[in-house]
């Protein structure tokens, strides 16, 4: 239940930022840093439902959602970014990622900022931007492949 009212207070919090003109949506041409190298703009995530992931080495249900966000990232139309909560970077976040078994992108710019969310206070935390760029739910707690799917649907 606590979950439940974290995720519609977050919600809340988004669509209000929104009516401000704080940052959200991908009409900006931002671009996120990634582990290897390789930004992640904006533009490329148009079109895509993008799950942002918050993770972090010492969270055991981070872990053990790891494999369903990386099935997610497979799917077509989907794009799984991850967030290290420790915001650990370089070579140590590329042997995290390794030893976690992480095959989605990870960045190290947070996208909190672009889309108007608040830093999570819990992991692990997903935010939900649909293909228009608007984000649509926060989730937080373990999650599975068919779960996030549901979502889209």
């Amino acid at each position: 239940m606590i979950h439940l009212i974290r995720a519609t207070v977050v919600v809340l919090i988004l669509a209000l930022a929104g009516c401000d003109g704080m940052p959200g949506g991908l009409g900006g041409s931002t671009e996120f840093a990634s582990a290897e190298g390789e930004p992640v703009g904006t533009a490329d995530l148009q079109g895509q439902w993008v799950f942002v992931n918050y993770w972090a080495e010492w969270c055991k249900p981070c872990y053990e959602e790891i494999p369903e966000l990386n099935a997610l990232d497979q799917r077509d139309g989907v794009r799984v970014l991850g967030v290290n909560f420790d915001e650990v970077e370089g070579d140590a976040l590329r042997t995290l990622m390794d030893d976690m078994g992480i095959d989605f992108t990870v960045v190290t710019d947070d996208p909190q900022a672009h889309y108007g969310w608040e830093h999570p206070v819990s992991l692990p935390a997903t935010f939900v931007i649909n293909p228009e760029g608007d984000v649509v739910e926060a989730r937080f707690g373990e999650q599975t492949e068919e779960e996030l799917v549901e979502v889209m649907e």
